[in-house]
């Protein structure tokens, strides 16, 4: 298995997340696991059948590489990896409605339900969510949709900050996606290349406007979007130094990780193929690139790593990465699910939820 001498520090955590292929753990998934420079994993539907199944499976992930960071696409609504035995967390359009009639209790359900899904995930040993959304629905993308808590930045940053915050009572870091905002479009970057043509300062005005007040509110992670701001680049955001350093980096001062979105998905082409993708997106800034659904594409950006010997790894990556472990600031034991399901609060939570 190809490793690269500038990640022979066991501490450190690998610039390359990946995915298994399905309930079990091949003998290639353990080998790809063990490797210092894949210092993550993201679970998907085909992982999940049962809750002894996923935790048997997140073990053997963790025999593999202690290091090793666990994350899900596990956001509510339409995108909740595991379902069968887990709470149903509604789209955060859910939370963005209720605001407009009664904002004391949609904030405080936002931040219930972010503490609920975050404990019930924890409670598996995943160390965190991609979520919330930030992005602002403007009624016109089909990927974003429901998926947005509003339109309106200063709602989408109230619920989001509430999120959050129950999310990290569970002992769970945060990541804002798709930076600076992938609503204003109607192509999906899963299966096109999007491309936004409105002015700089527009989507400075609007779009990251609810980044920035997340931020100051302690927002762990960023993912940027595989979209073309033709204002300001010819390149899509996450393969964009001026995205990335000039506008994260440098003017909203922001110190957390920076996760690539999949580099496998239509809106990464434009950078070739999986070395280039790579490259791209380090260069560009990145801390942690994810290579998902593409065995192929993985070896080969694997491979790249290897040749670059750590070259557009960013030595303050790990440290920013380790923060992103699950519990680092919780306080309290991490519950097993059965004992999370007897505790008052996930009681009332999800009979709130369900009213």
């Amino acid at each position: 298995m190809v490793q690269s001498s500038a990640f022979s520090d066991s501490s450190l955590i690998g610039p390359l997340m990946v995915d298994v292929e399905g309930l079990t753990l091949t003998d290639e998934d353990r080998r790809l696991l063990a490797n210092p420079l894949v210092g993550g994993v993201i679970l998907f539907s085909r992982n999940y059948s049962d809750h002894q199944q996923l935790h048997d499976l997140i073990l053997g992930m963790r025999r593999c590489n202690e290091n090793l960071l666990i994350a899900v696409d596990h956001e509510g609504g339409r995108v909740q990896r595991f379902r069968d035995g887990f709470t149903r967390i509604p789209p955060m359009r859910y939370f963005g409605e209720l605001y407009v009639s009664d904002k004391t209790k949609s904030i405080a359900l936002a931040k219930e339900c972010g503490w609920l899904f975050a404990s019930e995930l924890r409670a598996f040993d995943i160390d965190f969510s991609f979520a919330p959304v930030l992005d602002l629905d403007y009624g016109i993308s089909s990927v974003i949709g429901d998926r947005a808590f509003s339109g309106d930045a200063s709602i989408v940053s109230t619920l989001a900050n509430a999120l959050i915050e129950g999310m990290r009572e569970a002992g769970m870091a945060s990541t804002g996606k798709h930076f600076p905002g992938h609503g204003a479009i109607e192509a999906d970057s899963h299966i096109a290349l999007p491309v936004d043509d409105r002015p700089y300062h527009d989507i400075q005005a609007q779009d990251i406007e609810s980044f920035k007040q997340v931020m100051a509110g302690g927002l762990n992670a960023i993912m940027p979007a595989h979209v073309i701001y033709t204002d300001v680049d010819d390149k899509p955001a996450g393969f964009s130094t001026f995205w990335l350093k000039d506008v994260l980096r440098k003017q909203l001062v922001f110190n957390g990780v920076i996760f690539s979105d999949d580099l496998t998905m239509e809106g990464a082409s434009v950078a070739g193929g999986y070395a280039g993708r790579a490259e791209s997106a380090l260069v560009a800034g990145c801390d942690m690139i994810l290579v998902c659904n593409n065995r192929a594409g993985v070896f080969e950006a694997l491979e790249y790593l290897v040749q670059s010997n750590g070259k557009d790894i960013d030595s303050e990556s790990s440290r920013r990465l380790n923060a992103m472990k699950g519990g680092e600031a919780l306080t309290l034991p991490v519950l097993t699910l059965s004992e999370l399901r007897k505790s008052e609060r996930w009681l009332s939570a999800t009979a709130a939820l369900q009213q």
